[in-house]
């Protein structure tokens, strides 16, 4: 690469958001949408390159192509913007909640944790909402530790 684009490239980590989306337009020809300082330093950088030292070659241009073709792309079309507490925004609302998911780290209900304190066997048995130790419920193993142990 040679000093000038070198120096230009490390010149754009000193710019603000503003003077990125300026020289975007300037290296690129078009607005971006984007206010991201480091995608923005980053495309721009390329660019810069891909002025300085040439672009794909033709055949790997061809490569790009056949790829793009076999790709399923995904373009999401942009939001609508609608006025808050308009009709259509109410029709697009949830009302309720939705079932709270069982946590995955957490063993299935009904299995028995048993492990030893100070000589004496503590089982613990996993419930669907919850754990039961000695008969009793408790929502957390904290509250659990904190009956057999006597300390937080």
């Amino acid at each position: 690469m040679n000093t000038d684009t070198y120096k230009e490239i490390m010149s754009l980590s000193r710019m603000t958001v503003g003077e990125l989306r300026e020289k975007y337009l300037e290296v690129f020809g078009e607005e971006t949408r984007s206010h991201h300082k480091d995608f923005l330093r980053k495309r721009i950088a390329w660019r810069l390159q891909a002025l300085a030292e040439g672009d794909l070659s033709e055949r790997a241009r061809r490569r790009a192509e056949e790829l793009a073709d076999d790709a399923d792309l995904r373009i999401r079309a942009p939001r609508a913007r609608h006025k808050s507490g308009s009709a259509e925004e109410r029709d697009r609302s949830v009302r309720g909640r939705l079932p709270a998911s069982r946590d995955r780290r957490l063993p299935l209900p009904g299995t028995l944790l048993v492990r030893e304190y100070k000589g004496q066997s503590v089982v613990v048995k996993m419930l669907d909402e919850g754990f039961e130790y000695e008969g009793r419920r408790y929502k957390s193993l904290s509250a659990i530790a904190r009956e057999v142990t006597g300390t937080k």
